[in-house]
């Protein structure tokens, strides 16, 4: 059972040239080349042309998944957008602020029209609508290998005040995170925009990875450290995991399906969970990275 790791999702403005060769050398599990809220409009056609020369002249960023996010396919940019990466060598496409399965089909319909790879696609939720929706958007194709929160505009439509604590945001963070567990989806939290407040977003780091997101986008390289590390198994996970792995292969030698570790009960279920942790630990340690602190030894 293999997991691709997705814990940090790195935004990189894509007619920032400075920004697209320093990705080269991070620690991102994935970088997003974004031609849609970083790019002003007077640099859409720059950021195209860069982004082409970039990926053509050499797709090396070390392990990091490559993901465009362009502009909407229903505005004025994104079908610019959509055949300047009709031929680049890219893992995914995502999809600002989808709010609806047809939305998100249509728009694989058009990005097929220009593509021949059947290229994976990714989804923005940041509106209500879309958080609402977002069942219907994660049933809707085999194709959506990720949603990716954007909490920041959502915050904006839901009109309440951005705490550390997020509470005004947890039932939208909860409807989105079980829509996409219903499906399969991988999750991803929004990014933490307070770049010299450390605590803060390692708190909202934790905070998504106990609500069951699989990683969180980042806005700048220096949160990637304390972001990765937020979403990379420990030693203790590992014991763990080893162990119940262990105890139920036990149990079912023994013909039973449920076994029992230190006085408590682990239920079959708790077989995946493990092969998810084990198989993160492995691909970190693949990686070359240090499995207890998930950044570049």
């Amino acid at each position: 059972m293999n997991y691709r790791p997705r814990r940090t999702m790195l935004y990189v403005p894509a007619h920032m040239e400075r920004f697209m060769q320093k990705a080269r050398n991070l620690a991102a599990d994935s970088i997003i080349f974004d031609l849609q809220e970083s790019v002003p409009p007077q640099y859409k056609q720059a950021g195209r042309d860069l982004l082409r020369k970039e990926l053509l002249n050499s797709t090396d960023y070390q392990y990091s998944e490559l993901v465009v996010r362009i502009n909407p396919l229903e505005g004025e940019w994104g079908e610019a957008d959509l055949r300047a990466v009709a031929d680049l060598s890219i893992d995914a496409i995502l999809l600002p602020r989808v709010e609806s399965a047809e939305q998100l089909l249509l728009a694989i319909d058009k990005i097929d029209s220009v593509r021949s790879d059947q290229v994976a696609i990714m989804v923005n939720i940041e509106s209500p609508l879309g958080v609402l929706n977002s069942k219907e958007i994660c049933a809707a194709s085999d194709r959506l290998a990720a949603v990716v929160m954007g909490t920041t505009d959502l915050s904006n439509e839901l009109k309440i005040t951005q705490t550390k604590d997020r509470a005004g945001l947890l039932t939208s963070l909860s409807l989105v995170m079980l829509a996409a567990r219903a499906y399969k989806r991988c999750v991803i939290d929004g990014p933490h925009f307070d770049l010299k407040n450390v605590e803060a977003c390692e708190y909202s780091c934790r905070q998504a990875r106990d609500l069951g997101f699989d990683g969180k986008a980042v806005v700048h390289p220096v949160q990637l450290d304390y972001t990765n590390d937020a979403f990379t198994p420990k030693q203790v996970d590992i014991i763990r995991a080893k162990s119940i792995i262990e105890a139920i292969n036990k149990a079912n030698e023994q013909g039973l399906s449920a076994a029992v570790l230190d006085d408590r009960l682990i239920e079959p279920s708790l077989k995946e969970w493990a092969e998810r942790v084990l198989s993160l630990y492995s691909t970190v340690k693949e990686l070359g990275q240090n499995e207890l602190l998930g950044s570049f030894r």
